[in-house]
C-alpha cells in the first residue's frame, strides 16, 4: 500500500513538475548560447576579434558568479515562484537588448547584466526538485531536467540559424531578429511561474491529501536521517572543503559544457559549410547527448553509485577535445563534438546528486549555488581561453586540449571528494 501511494505521489509530482521545468531551462540555454549563432554573421557586422567575442561570451558568467549565492539564498526565503519568476522576466529583458548592442562595450556590458538577471535560476531549480523527490529519484529527475539544455542546442540551431537569415527585414540583421525573437518566451514563461509552480509540497492543492501527507512526511523523515553530519547553516554552506572541491569539479564540466554551446558552430563552419548546414550538425551531437545522460542518470540512481559516474564522464568529454582538436574533416569533428556532449551532460546528473547527500537547508541553498558560481567561471575561462588562443595560432587546437586538460582535473578531484566523503561518514554508512 505504501509502495502503491509513493509511487502514484511521484508520478504525479513529475508529470506537474518536471515537463514545465525542462521547458524553463530550454528556453534559459537558448538564450544563454545563441550568442554562438549569433557570432557567425554579428562578429563580421561589428568588426570583433575572436578575443574579444570569446571575452564577451564569457563574462556572463562573472556576473553570473557575483549574484548566484545571494539569489539562491532569496529564492529559499521568498519561494521559487515569486524568484524564479524574476529572474524569467528579466533575463528575456536584457537578452532581447542584446539586438541593439553597437560595439565591444555593449557587447561586455550586456553579457555581464545577462549573467546578473539569470543567477540563480540554475541552483535554483536544483534546490526547488530536492524539496519535492526523494534522493532516491533525484539524478534521474535531474538529468530529465539538464536534458532540455542539449535539446535546446538540438531545436535551437536550426531555429536561431533560421532567423540569422532574416537579414535585412524592417531595416534589421539577422542575429538582431534572433534576440529579439528567441527571448520573447522568457518573458511570457516568467509570468506564467507566477500562477504554475508550488513553493513546497505542504501547499500543493493538486495532490490527493494523503499524498501531500505521504510526501511531506518523506522529505521530512529524510531530513532527519541526515542527523548531526548534515551541514544546516548558511556558513557551511560555504565553508565545507567538498563544497569548493564540487565547485572545482563542476568549473571543468561548465568550460567544456560552454566550449561546446559558444563554440561549436565556429567549429564546424571552419571547415567552410553554409549557415543552415551548421546548424543542422551541431544538432547531432546533443541528440545522441540525451539519451546517453538519461540512461547514464538512471544507472547512478539504480546502483546509488555518484563518484564513477562523474568520473568515467568527464574522461569522456576529454577526449572527445582531444579528438575534436585533430580533426581533419566535418565527419570527425562532428563525432568528437559527440563524445564532448555525451560526457559533459552524463556528468552532470550524478555531480548534482551529491551535494544534497552532506547539505540540508540554509546550507544547501548556499552550497549549491556556491558550486554553480564557482563552477560556472569555467563557462569563462573556457570560451576566452579558446578565442584567445585562436587569435594567435589561427587554430582551436590548443584551446581545445586546455578545456580537456580541466576535464582530467576535474575527475581526479570528483575521486578527492569520494574518499573526502569515506573519512567523513558515520559508522556502518557506505559512502559512493
Amino acid at each position: 500500500m505504501d509502495a502503491s501511494l509513493e509511487q502514484a505521489t511521484m508520478r504525479k509530482v513529475a508529470w506537474r513538475l518536471v515537463p514545465f521545468i525542462c521547458l524553463l531551462y530550454f528556453i534559459a540555454f537558448i538564450d544563454r548560447v545563441n550568442i554562438g549563432f549569433a557570432a557567425l554573421t554579428m562578429n563580421k557586422d561589428l568588426g570583433f576579434s575572436s578575443a574579444v567575442f570569446g571575452f564577451g561570451a564569457g563574462v556572463f558568467f562573472l556576473g553570473y558568479f557575483l549574484f548566484e549565492v545571494p539569489s539562491n539564498i532569496i529564492l529559499e526565503r521568498v519561494g521559487a515562484r515569486l524568484w524564479i519568476a524574476r529572474v524569467m522576466i528579466t533575463w528575456g529583458i536584457t537578452s532581447a537588448a542584446f539586438a541593439f548592442i553597437k560595439g565591444e562595450w555593449s557587447f561586455y556590458v550586456l553579457r555581464f547584466l545577462l549573467g546578473v538577471a539569470e543567477a540563480g535560476f540554475f541552483p535554483g531549480i536544483i534546490l526547488y526538485l530536492s524539496y519535492w523527490f526523494p534522493a532516491r529519484y533525484r539524478a534521474g529527475v535531474v538529468s530529465l531536467f539538464m536534458a532540455a539544455a542539449p535539446l535546446s542546442v538540438v531545436l535551437g540551431s536550426p531555429i536561431s540559424s533560421a532567423l540569422l537569415e532574416m537579414e535585412g527585414i524592417m531595416g534589421l540583421h539577422g542575429w538582431q531578429w534572433m534576440f529579439i525573437l528567441e527571448a520573447i518566451p522568457a518573458v511570457l514563461l516568467g509570468i506564467a511561474v507566477l500562477f504554475y509552480l508550488t513553493d513546497r509540497p505542504e501547499k500543493a492543492t493538486w495532490l490527493a491529501e494523503e499524498q501531500r501527507a505521504w510526501l511531506v512526511a518523506e522529505m521530512n523523515e529524510e531530513h532527519a536521517r541526515k542527523g548531526p553530519t548534515a551541514k544546516h547553516g548558511l556558513v557551511s554552506g560555504l565553508a565545507d572543503p567538498r563544497v569548493l572541491a564540487l565547485a572545482l569539479v563542476y568549473f571543468g564540466t561548465s568550460a567544456g559544457l560552454y566550449t561546446l554551446g559558444i563554440w561549436a558552430p565556429q567549429i564546424i563552419k571552419s571547415f567552410g559549410l553554409s549557415t543552415m548546414t551548421v546548424g543542422l550538425l551541431n544538432a547531432v551531437p546533443p541528440t545522441v547527448a540525451v539519451a546517453a545522460m538519461i540512461l547514464w542518470a538512471r544507472h547512478s540512481d539504480r546502483t546509488r553509485e555518484r563518484t564513477w559516474h562523474v568520473v568515467i564522464a568527464c574522461l569522456v568529454a576529454a577526449a572527445g577535445l582531444m579528438l575534436a582538436g585533430g580533426a581533419s574533416s566535418v565527419a570527425a569533428v562532428v563525432a568528437a563534438l559527440s563524445l564532448v556532449n555525451i560526457g559533459i551532460s552524463a556528468a552532470k546528473p550524478p555531480l548534482w546528486a551529491m551535494p544534497t547527500m552532506f547539505l540540508s537547508g540554509s546550507a544547501a541553498a548556499v552550497g549549491i549555488a556556491t558550486i554553480n558560481s564557482i563552477g560556472n567561471l569555467g563557462g569563462f575561462a573556457g570560451p576566452w581561453v579558446i578565442g584567445w588562443i585562436k587569435d594567435r595560432t589561427g587554430s582551436f587546437t590548443g584551446g581545445l586540449i586546455f578545456v580537456a586538460a580541466l576535464l582530467v582535473l576535474s575527475a581526479i578531484l570528483t575521486l578527492v571528494v569520494a574518499r573526502a566523503g569515506r573519512r567523513s561518514a558515520p559508522a556502518g554508512a557506505v559512502a559512493r
